[in-house]
């Protein structure tokens, strides 16, 4: 029996630990199914639960590549004009990258964001999301400067979920195609169908 139980930790400790080569083969958590509880940090550097951030309110939540993304940063921007219209919805924002705190708050000064940004250098909330992928070579130098030499080398898929109370996923928008987020549109539709969902 105890041989078993090694040998399971074993497996699991291995499959987490590999990351999908590409953003295309990815397992990202679906509709209905929850968020494990993993550790982030804050802009000041503390660490933070995600049952936490999920407690209170539903939660916009996004996954984004780093503040060095162009991509990245036209859709936070994006997000913080539409902030007050999804606070009165009742929601609040989170958005997530593998960026230090230091960068997070290049990030916010940059965009002129209000909202809440984190840090998952470590790569353990993209993992269970089923977003992170191995960075590409091409990648990797500029990322070890980034976000440090001794940071996992990882980029989460680009995602936006709309998380309730109770960590569980409503609605959800991945797209492998890091060029491509949410419409507006789309991401105020479905707050507005959620916000009363119980």
């Amino acid at each position: 029996m105890r041989n078993i139980l090694v040998i399971l930790l074993i497996t699991f400790h291995a499959s987490f630990a590999q990351l999908p080569e590409k953003p295309e083969d990815v397992s990202p958590l679906l509709i209905g199914e929850r968020f494990p509880p993993t550790i982030l940090q804050t802009l000041e550097g503390s660490e933070i639960s995600s049952e936490t951030i999920f407690r209170n309110r539903k939660t916009i939540l996004i996954f984004y590549r780093g503040g060095w993304c162009p991509y990245c940063n036209m859709h936070l921007s994006e997000v913080g004009q539409m902030e007050s219209e999804l606070i009165k919805l009742g929601y609040s924002i989170v958005a997530v990258s593998p960026d230090t705190p230091e960068n997070l708050k290049k990030s916010v000064e940059k965009n002129k964001l209000t909202y809440t940004l984190l840090s998952d250098r470590a790569g353990a909330f993209a993992r269970v999301a089923g977003l992170a992928f191995k960075a590409p070579t091409s990648y990797q130098k500029m990322l070890s400067e980034i976000q440090g030499k001794d940071a996992e080398l990882y980029l989460p898929v680009p995602a936006l979920f709309i998380v309730d109370e109770n960590s569980e996923i409503l609605f959800e928008y991945i797209n492998p195609n890091f060029k491509k987020r949410v419409s507006g549109e789309l991401l105020i539709a479905a707050a507005k169908v959620f916000a009363n969902a119980k």
